[in-house]
């Protein structure tokens, strides 16, 4: 089983406390999201994860933490997001030149292979146009080489919720022809820079010299850990989160309107009040990352442990128990 952490939320940023216990427990429990009274208890041995991936854009409040979990034995890497924009679309953010060096620290400490530079969302705009992202490519690109082998972009997404935090900040979607053009020189200066350029969720680049992401990646994943993967875990059309996703199975154990890094542009969380609201909620010592359980909720442990005498088979599958789905 690998483990996201998160997707949804920053987690080294603003509940590296919580995460360290939740390893120190083996447990935690997450909330489904689309109904809040289905609790999925997963078990966080490390006899059963096979690497934990971490999402951050400020991962140096979790630096402390990282003897604790080396210790206790769990493979991780991280997915580690730098983007040139200012506070105007990244208000919580540490100046970049610190989060240039973090990174540079971080991946002194864990290599290269473990730290993936994400250069996303990318918005094109009156403020911020294809040249300006090519010039500021160029420096980040120089500025990290040596301590990661891939970048991985996309282009901005806008769901209701963007359009409306992002205001005039985030005019349209790039135009195609502006993500060709951008991509292929992207893909020339990663190269020089000893990187691996991806596309997450984009149309096929190709041609533009592009790779198809992986961000949870199963060979990644293999490497750092020292042991071959299930081969469900591996699938991309199972584990993939939108189309055109080629990551592998994970378990996220974020929460949605939980981060507070007050990113305009961000999917997860849609306002920086209701951020607040949640963190409020926060106990380091609970089990869900935000509150408490109330005591009305249907838990259901992962991974499913079934009786020997049932057939495993795929987890979505219509002739599965009802309680045993997951959501």
């Amino acid at each position: 089983m690998i483990i996201s952490a998160s997707r949804r939320t920053d987690i080294p940023a603003w509940y590296g406390e919580w995460m360290l216990r939740r390893l120190q427990e083996g447990v935690v429990m997450t909330r489904n999201p689309m109904n809040p009274r289905q609790v999925r208890r997963v078990d966080l041995s490390p006899q059963t994860v096979d690497c934990i991936v971490f999402w951050s854009k400020n991962p140096a409040p979790f630096f402390a933490g990282l003897d604790a979990v080396d210790t206790m034995g769990y493979p991780y890497y991280f997915q580690f997001s730098l983007t040139p924009y200012g506070q105007e679309m990244e208000r919580y953010l540490p100046p970049k030149e610190k989060l240039a060096g973090d990174f540079c620290r971080l991946a002194q400490r864990l290599g290269p292979r473990r730290v993936v530079w994400r250069y996303d969302p990318i918005i094109v705009s009156a403020a911020y146009p294809a040249q300006w992202h090519l010039e500021a490519f160029y420096r980040m690109s120089r500025a990290l080489r040596g301590y990661t082998d891939t970048c991985v972009i996309s282009f901005v997404d806008l769901y209701e919720k963007t359009r409306k935090n992002t205001g005039s900040l985030v005019p349209g979607e790039v135009p195609i022809d502006v993500r060709q053009q951008l991509a292929k020189q992207f893909a020339q200066m990663a190269a020089q820079a000893g990187m691996r350029l991806c596309a997450c969720c984009e149309e096929d680049l190709s041609a533009c010299g592009v790779h198809k992401s992986a961000c949870i990646d199963a060979q990644r994943v293999e490497e750092i850990s020292g042991r071959p993967l299930a081969s469900g875990l591996k699938t991309g059309e199972k584990g993939g989160q939108r189309p055109g996703c080629g990551c592998a199975q994970s378990v996220d154990l974020g929460a949605y309107h939980t981060c507070q890094n007050g990113c305009v542009y961000c999917y997860a969380t849609s306002s920086q009040q209701r951020a607040r609201r949640s963190f409020a909620m926060h106990d380091p010592s609970s089990p869900l990352l935000i509150g408490q359980l109330a005591g009305n909720e249907k838990i259901t442990a992962y991974p499913i442990q079934l009786p020997k005498s049932m057939p495993i088979g795929d987890e979505d599958a219509e002739d599965v128990p009802q309680q045993t789905k997951l959501f």
